[in-house]
């Protein structure tokens, strides 16, 4: 991982051991939950706002809170698609130059998508597979 500069994403992705070449690691880890401050580490550098990521999470940004208050991990489903969004949105880093331009980019249809916002699908561990061979089509210049 030393070749990802010390952005905040990569921060994270180091933090919560996320990665994509380790997939069998990253549910295990996900199986003993990650904490709460998880959530606001993502919250820090994705551009979502709570109410959008807890949202996602299909969790109340009150009880996040209070997980964290009470150093509690999230679910094994919170904490894969919380581990997933954290490397989607280092993949996002690396092609779109910025998590700006990235976030905009999840608010408009996106053909490869049936033409739904991206942002939508961060709802599930899957959907946020689909947005990353999105991206990868985009990084190798095939916009469908």
């Amino acid at each position: 991982m030393s070749d990802h500069p010390n952005t905040q994403v990569n921060e994270a992705a180091k933090k919560y051991q996320a990665t994509t070449t380790e997939e069998y690691q990253m549910v295990q880890r996900a199986h003993q939950g990650v904490p709460a401050s998880c959530f606001f580490d993502i919250l820090a550098f994705s551009g979502l706002t709570k109410e959008e990521l807890s949202g996602l999470l299909d969790l109340s940004f009150k009880t996040i809170q209070r997980y964290q208050k009470d150093g509690k991990r999230l679910n094994a489903l919170n904490s894969e698609q919380l581990l997933k969004m954290i490397t989607l949105y280092q993949k996002a880093e690396e092609i779109f130059g910025d998590l700006p331009s990235f976030n905009r980019w999840l608010r408009k249809p996106a053909l490869g998508l049936g033409n739904k916002p991206p942002l939508k699908y961060l709802q599930t561990p899957g959907g946020i597979d689909l947005i990353m061979d999105e991206l990868r089509r985009i990084e190798h210049g095939a916009l469908a």
